[in-house]
């Protein structure tokens, strides 16, 4: 009977691994990163968890130590995103029922992250009587930041539903309750794109007015313009690309810093962080935009040592941050492959390759001089940049004789 059970469940994974879109390029890589993001994802609900482990620290001794075992809406929208673009489409769907499900009123607030089941309270206790991983205290379970306001979450959750959208057009079975979704979006990004926030990495001091939040705030109105259109509605079409427009011209003009010759982390700082490199990814930059290229050359230089990314340098609730957040160096890979450094690219790639434990998994954060895994594991956020980085490797170069000549 266990053996059965056992010919089951190696049928069922063979199945799902041959409906993965295949590349040319680091197709192991891919799969097996693929593998981790649906291990990740909860059937039953569609949540995704940001990782499946609590309170591995992110630099050993030290108090960065968090629950990741929640569905943060940016994160599994990343997700969702990456692993409908590999074919799998269903869990692009159950993601979307799950949005639905807990917003059952247009009226309610988004919050930035949920229980696997949806859960809206994710109070944070500390249990005082674990040492922690290494004495790396204290050990949390819940976290915090359910509270925080983020207002990059809207556009990437926006950013999923015109995927869908685009792809099945009015076909998809809960297009109306999507459509209010992005109506109610919407509303939430006029009211609170001017206003400061968290940001991405959920800094716990004052609020701020990041770059990377106004970008998204950007995305969101920009999809919810083009979701319209799919669906033939063009509900508030002039007034939407109007506000499209001043939310351009706001990241346009102060997200800048001409002294920098750079996008940085906040409006008025000159402080860089790797989310920047984003911008061309969602469509705001061209990446032959020398507005860009200098982007990447200045966080590069600023914020990469010996191959891995920190995500921002500056003082922040704990002091400076001292390890590699794994995803941000895959962002500047990409970044960099984008603006034509393509053999540099590669040669980081498969450096940043070599970091992962035996079985090809990734943490959070890599330790800059050990190159040790550290942080919560496997961690969504590295595997679906790793994903997105190889697939681009390989839509990027037509043919093996490219490859090889390129690189």
């Amino acid at each position: 009977r266990s053996y059965l059970k056992f010919q089951r469940t190696k049928t069922y994974w063979m199945n799902w691994s041959a409906k993965t879109t295949r590349y040319t390029h680091y197709e192991n890589e891919i799969m097996r990163s693929a593998l981790v993001l649906k291990c990740l994802s909860y059937k039953k609900s569609g949540a995704v968890l940001a990782a499946a482990t609590t309170s591995l620290p992110e630099t050993i001794g030290e108090e960065r130590n968090w629950d990741y075992r929640f569905c943060w809406i940016r994160d599994a929208s990343m997700v969702i995103k990456v692993m409908a673009g590999l074919g799998h489409i269903k869990s692009a769907k159950d993601f979307l029922q799950f949005i639905i499900d807990i917003i059952p009123d247009k009226d309610e607030k988004i919050q930035i992250m949920y229980g696997i089941n949806g859960e809206k309270e994710l109070t944070e206790h500390i249990l005082d009587h674990l040492s922690g991983y290494k004495d790396s205290h204290p050990v949390r379970t819940g976290n915090a930041a359910y509270i925080q306001k983020q207002n990059d979450i809207y556009g990437i959750l926006m950013e999923v539903i015109y995927q869908q959208f685009n792809q099945f057009e009015t076909s998809l079975e809960n297009s109306e309750e999507l459509w209010t979704v992005v109506r109610g979006i919407v509303s939430i990004v006029e009211e609170n794109w001017q206003k400061p926030d968290k940001g991405i990495w959920e800094l716990r001091t004052e609020d701020r007015h990041f770059v990377f939040s106004k970008l998204l705030c950007w995305v969101a109105i920009d999809r919810a313009i083009k979701i319209g259109e799919v669906l033939r509605m063009g509900i508030n079409d002039t007034h939407w690309k109007s506000l499209r427009a001043e939310i351009y011209n706001d990241i346009y003009n102060n997200g800048w810093n001409e002294e920098v010759q750079a996008y940085t982390q906040y409006y008025g700082s000159k402080d860089l962080d790797a989310s920047t490199l984003l911008m061309e990814q969602y469509g705001f930059i061209e990446a032959k935009d020398p507005r860009f290229v200098s982007t990447v050359h200045a966080t590069e230089r600023e914020l990469c040592k010996d191959g891995l990314m920190y995500r921002y340098k500056n003082k922040d609730d704990f002091g400076e941050p001292t390890s590699s957040f794994t995803i941000c160096t895959f962002w500047l890979i990409d970044s960099l492959f984008k603006i034509g450094e393509r053999k540099k690219a590669k040669q980081m790639f498969d450096q940043l390759l070599s970091y992962s434990n035996h079985l090809g998994l990734f943490s959070e954060d890599i330790d800059f001089e050990t190159k040790r895994l550290l942080g919560n594991f496997p961690q969504a956020y590295s595997h679906l940049a790793l994903i997105e980085t190889a697939a681009n490797f390989s839509l990027g170069t037509t043919s093996e004789e490219t490859w090889l000549s390129e690189f």
